[in-house]
């Protein structure tokens, strides 16, 4: 029976959270997530689907090679980026149980900010086949003709990913009320001048990474140390006016909780606040990292 241009449609649409989800994994970036997804969508479109003996398996296959080829190229682009690089976040609404595909795809553990960005220190090989065995139970066959390699090296690529990802040790998402007790905590701190509260809420050896390729303020390298960043947030509060650093509001970004800060303009001297999104990886109830991302470029699907 001859498939119709609609039901091919229907079952593409059908797939494309999941593709959506897959894409992101291996990009990082949802610009390139929905450019895959689409591309894949047009060329199922050109082809005999009644030749494709698994819609789901072609999609995946076709969506993991452009994604490789995104990967790939990535590589000379970030040795142009001004300073950290972070993933593009995914900012979602506080109830995070709408059937949005957004909200699907960040449902899930492995696209929390801390586990993407470990996943940005792997090969694209290694990336490409990590996540979709491991995540999305994809066969070494199938990933092997994606990689264009034998299945054996497709195992030793995913082998190492795992191992990368496992000697990172990212830490987990914290329990909702837990962050948010942490976040409050941290801003109630930061707003009234409560050094030694920020610093106790601080792990000794908490990073902050700031990405703006040069286009906004944030930190200009990664900072480690809870000292440190005590200081750069109270550095902030002098330029920015801490009232400012409080006008933020509670979102979800890539699963776990942030705040999604307003631009606005400086007054009395102050400096102008870049619109930005500031999320919090929590462990044992210590803030471990802090992701500003202040590059317009990657703020463009953030809602206001």
């Amino acid at each position: 029976m001859p498939v119709t241009q609609q039901s091919l449609a229907e079952r593409f649409e059908s797939e494309r959270t999941r593709l959506l989800g897959i894409a992101y994994r291996l990009t990082g970036s949802m610009a390139d997530a929905e450019d895959a997804v689409q591309e894949a969508w047009l060329r199922l479109s050109t082809v005999d689907a009644q030749e494709i003996e698994s819609l789901p398996a072609w999609l995946t296959t076709v969506v993991g090679r452009l994604c490789l080829d995104r990967l790939r190229s990535a590589t000379a682009r970030r040795e142009r980026y001004v300073g950290p690089w972070l993933p593009e976040p995914v900012v979602t609404d506080m109830t995070g149980t709408g059937e949005n595909p957004l909200d699907v795809v960040v449902r899930e553990d492995g696209v929390r900010m801390a586990a993407m960005i470990v996943l940005d220190q792997l090969t694209p090989e290694q990336r490409v086949a990590f996540v979709l065995h491991d995540a999305f139970a994809v066969p070494f066959d199938q990933i092997a003709a994606m990689l264009n390699c034998e299945v054996a090296t497709a195992r030793q690529y995913a082998s190492r990913g795992r191992r990368a990802v496992a000697d990172a040790d990212p830490p987990g998402r914290a329990p909702m009320p837990d962050q948010l007790a942490v976040i409050e905590q941290f801003v109630i701190a930061v707003t009234t001048g409560d050094l030694e509260s920020v610093v106790r809420l601080l792990h000794p050896d908490a990073v902050l990474v700031g990405d703006s390729d040069g286009k906004a303020r944030t930190a200009r390298r990664r900072l480690v140390g809870a000292e440190k960043i005590t200081r750069f947030f109270f550095g902030l509060a002098e330029r920015y006016g801490p009232r400012r650093l409080g006008d933020g509001r509670v979102v979800r970004i890539n699963g776990d909780l942030g705040m999604l800060l307003p631009g606005s303009r400086g007054e009395d001297g102050r400096w102008d606040m870049d619109r930005r999104v500031t999320t919090f990886a929590i462990r044992d109830g210590l803030v471990v990292a802090i992701y500003d991302i202040v590059n317009p470029d990657k703020l463009t699907r953030v809602p206001d």
